[in-house]
């Protein structure tokens, strides 16, 4: 599954905002501009940089952001979870290894593994190239829709993003 961007459009405004951002470090509208073109606006994330994209039949693919795997670096090596483990919110759903260091992978929310993304196994760098697209880990069946609601959303997960690189 690809995320589909906006367009030529879309792109030239990233551009100038990471150009304006280059030029003037300190420009927080840039960056803030910046920041923002990266996370699709339909994901919900954890604070611990999961994202889940539903679906419209009820399941819902989950992977890592774009901000995760970039603070992770070079990715060798991914767990993936089995196909049919019922998993609980917050439960580790498997993990990711990169040259620098090992992260776990937390479930956003419940439900059952319906597939795993097995490209995954022989090119884990495609979580590098496109977290939020081919870079996808494990799609769920949700056992509780209400379980969303204490996830962030993408402006939320900015939010966030911003106070994590001011401490």
């Amino acid at each position: 599954m690809r995320v589909k961007y906006r367009g030529p459009l879309e792109n030239a405004c990233k551009m100038r905002y990471f150009a304006q951002y280059y030029l003037n470090p300190t420009d927080q509208s840039a960056k803030e501009a910046l920041v923002m073109s990266h996370i699709p606006a339909e994901l919900k994330f954890l604070i611990t940089h999961e994202w889940i994209r539903v679906e419209a039949d009820g399941t819902a693919f989950i992977g890592i952001s774009d901000h995760a795997q970039s603070a992770l670096g070079d990715l060798v090596y991914v767990e993936l979870p089995e196909i049919g483990t019922n998993m609980s919110a917050g439960e580790e759903l498997g993990v990711v290894e990169s040259v620098k260091a090992a992260s776990d992978i937390y479930a956003p929310i419940s439900g059952e593994v319906l597939a795993v993304n097995d490209n995954l196994s022989e090119s884990p760098e495609l979580i590098n190239s496109d977290p939020y697209g081919d870079g996808w880990i494990c799609q769920i069946q949700i056992q509780d829709p209400n379980e969303l609601d204490d996830l962030l959303s993408a402006d939320d997960y900015a939010e966030q993003l911003e106070e994590e690189e001011e401490d």
